[in-house]
């Protein structure tokens, strides 16, 4: 049988995974992709102690967390688009259109 402990396992994996994947990486596409990741990891523990405790507040709350990720995702995307028809680049290390 699952426990607790074995999504709250998956999830701390996924966490770990997705905050490598930010620090390591310069492409923003694969940055944005880690990111997913940490929301994913998060709502996995959110959904985890819902079935849990009995209470649906936490899938609630996941369905509000998965909105804000689809519209950063979208606006993510926007935004490397630009970059790269400006820059041609999606490197983070060789975007410096923010500084003066």
């Amino acid at each position: 049988m699952i426990t607790l402990n074995h999504y709250l396992i998956l999830s701390g994996c996924l966490f770990a995974i997705g905050m490598y994947g930010i620090i390591t990486r310069r492409n923003a596409l694969l940055i944005l992709l880690s990111v997913e990741l940490l929301f994913n990891a998060a709502n996995l523990s959110f959904v985890a102690y819902a079935r849990y405790l009995g209470d649906l507040t936490g899938q609630v709350f996941v369905f509000f967390t998965m909105v804000v990720a689809a519209c950063e995702v979208a606006i993510g995307l926007a935004v490397a688009i630009l970059l790269f028809r400006t820059r041609e680049t999606l490197n983070t290390d060789e975007i410096n259109t923010l500084k003066w």
